[in-house]
């Protein structure tokens, strides 16, 4: 049964009628009496977007962003996504799309249709609460699904992860929000570019590197127009935001972009009281403008003016950093009490605001997670003495002899030719690929080198300095880094080099508190430094509690493509492997097993959740 596509945009979830309990994790078939709690339909068409021509995208249940999911805390949920594109691999998308490349670097993941390239796609944010093989990350923990089949995603909610993810939006709900408000709105900003994905990324892979372009505009649910980045006008029609006068919404913004770091502001609206940073609950802390990075994640309440001198007001959004900047807008509408028309709204002759530029300490250390004490936070943050092992991620650009390019992290780099499987599924086959050994990660700032991870055991409490460097000619840019699996505490950023005295100090007179955060940023500060020195630094500090393997990296698409990532392996090998053993994984260890359905045969994945409910109606229900 397939929910009918009107249904699909908002997806509350309820549990149906209990036919099974399971009581401990393992192989389910779902056949024609499972219902998922959500589908999702990936295609590949033309479609046109705002300032740029028709071209080929990925499109979720045929738009782009794809619908809401929203889901309730403490539930587990099943979500099933169909690979519609008849020749390319898929696993499930957030902000970028698999896409075939013609001329593999190596033979991972080369099958009958395509070479399967993949970056990062999976549940954003939502890592710790999936199943092992539901992480939605090819080379870490998955492989991906073959063109015309489909995989059930199994996610679990915890208590305390309420919050804003995404894919294309993706809400995680309490019971009741900590913070009262009269409704929500989203601005899911994307950018786009003027060449398809395949172009770009044969041209970023290439010897020598031949893709300078940056976006050409930035969208704000799907629309956008204003200044491009090759200084024209685009006049296009822009998203409308409708509000009402004297009340209080909560604005969630979701950082989608794939390049472009973004600032925005809202015309006569100047307060904007952030509650929310990657999914966590802040006391709430007063700006004027928000600052959003690939991947990242706000909410921040605003409210609506009780008698607005006019009906209409913009949202001015401008990219910072890299490549000519673009200037774009939606429109905030006042609804009620107006005749004139909603719409269609198109761009302003002049920019009403002014935005400042970058802010390379934008809501660092005055950001506190919030203090009621309903929703706390069970877990405590690791002081300075409790860290049991600092880990140094060193990145550094470098340039090929051919005029590639090409990141390095402690030396070495990512590319497919690491693995020729994904790291789980070789843990799980023990097919040569040894346990990421603790003793030579030690010697080299906690990598191994042998295979390219970082071990973690647990129990560990873990100091991560994520340091940048001066690149191939000195250069110096800003970083979102994202890390898959457990939030770390943010311990904050900054110019040169990380010193943990320094940085506590700073927190003892700073009126914030570490947050957890799952991105966090970079910046390019100087924008020049010598070859090679530190410059640049970013801190966190994470308890090992989880095993699993986890993928951490920049969520910028180019610095992705040229290697800046890695993985992180949390655990020995029973940890990691015996949360679920064999046979129950057989499944999931060879591409296009039986976990995968088509219209053949059904899926049949594990349920790794003992708890959860299942039966006709399947681990949630539909309407």
């Amino acid at each position: 049964m397939l929910f009918p596509k009107s249904f699909l945009p908002l997806l509350p979830v309820f549990i149906a009628s209990l036919v099974g309990v399971v009581n401990a994790a393992g192989v389910v078939t779902h056949d024609e009496n499972f219902i998922p709690d959500a589908i999702l339909h990936i295609t590949e068409g033309q479609q046109k977007q705002s300032c740029v021509p028709t071209k080929n995208i990925i499109l979720v249940n045929g738009t782009s962003p794809g619908p809401e999911l929203k889901f309730k805390e403490g539930e587990t949920v099943w979500i099933r996504v169909f690979n519609d594109i008849p020749d390319q691999n898929l696993t499930m998308v957030s902000s970028l799309s698999p896409r075939p490349c013609a001329n593999c670097p190596s033979p991972l993941y080369e099958f009958p249709h395509t070479c399967f390239f993949e970056s990062e796609n999976h549940w954003h944010g939502l890592t710790m609460a999936t199943a092992p093989f539901s992480d939605g990350t090819p080379q870490a923990a998955q492989w991906p699904v073959p063109p015309n089949h489909y995989f059930d995603y199994q996610l679990h909610v915890p208590i305390g992860m309420a919050g804003t993810y995404f894919y294309h939006s993706h809400i995680i709900e309490t019971g009741r929000p900590p913070y009262a408000y009269d409704g929500e709105r989203f601005l899911f900003l994307q950018d786009n570019f003027p060449d398809n994905d395949t172009v770009i990324e044969h041209a970023l892979l290439a010897q020598p590197m031949a893709y300078e372009k940056a976006q050409t505009m930035i969208l704000v649910n799907g629309k956008g127009g204003g200044l491009t980045s090759e200084g024209t006008v685009c006049n296009e029609s822009l998203s409308v935001i409708n509000v009402q006068p004297g009340k209080t919404y909560r604005m969630r913004l979701i950082g989608g972009t794939s390049l472009a770091f973004v600032s925005l502001a809202i015309e006569d609206h100047k307060n904007l009281q952030v509650i929310e940073a990657d999914a966590s609950y802040t006391d709430i802390h007063s700006t004027e403008f928000m600052q959003v990075a690939p991947g990242q994640r706000y909410s921040f309440l605003l409210e609506t003016q009780s008698h607005p001198a006019k009906q209409q007001y913009f949202i001015q959004l401008e990219t910072r950093d890299f490549g000519p900047p673009t200037r774009s807008y939606a429109v905030l509408n006042y609804v009620n009490g107006y005749n004139s028309s909603t719409g269609p709204f198109y761009p302003p002759a002049t920019p009403p605001l002014t935005l400042p530029p970058t802010d390379t300490y934008f809501l660092d250390y005055v950001l506190c997670p919030l203090s009621h004490p309903e929703y706390s936070a069970t877990d405590v943050f690791p002081t300075a003495e409790e860290v049991t092992r600092r880990v140094n991620i060193t990145f550094h650009l470098d340039i090929t002899g051919n005029g590639g390019l090409v990141y390095l992290i402690n030396n070495y780099t990512w590319n497919e030719g690491l693995v020729q499987q994904p790291y789980l599924v070789s843990l799980y086959e023990n097919n040569g690929l040894e346990w990421p050994s603790m003793e030579r990660a030690l010697q080299n700032d906690g990598l191994d080198p042998v295979i390219y991870a970082f071990p973690a055991a647990i129990g560990e409490v873990l100091e991560i300095v994520v340091q940048g460097t001066g690149s191939a000619n000195g250069g110096m840019e800003s970083h979102p880094w994202h890390a898959h699996g457990a939030h770390y505490w943010d311990l904050g950023g900054g110019d040169g080099v990380y010193n943990q005295a320094e940085n506590e100090a700073k927190w003892a007179y700073s009126t914030g508190k570490p947050v957890k955060r799952d991105t966090t940023m970079i910046y390019s500060f100087q924008g020049q430094t010598g070859i090679g020195q530190l410059m640049g630094w970013r801190a966190w500090r994470l308890r090992i509690t989880e095993p699993g393997v986890w993928m951490i990296h920049c969520h910028l698409l180019p610095h992705m493509v040229w290697g800046m990532q890695t993985a992180w392996v949390m655990g020995n090998s029973t940890e990691v492997l015996g949360r679920v053993p064999r046979p129950e994984v057989e499944g999931y260890l060879t591409y296009g097993g039986s976990v995968v359905g088509n219209a053949t045969h059904p899926a049949q994945p594990v349920d790794y959740f003992p708890y959860s409910v299942w039966g006709t109606g399947g681990a949630g229900g539909g309407q």
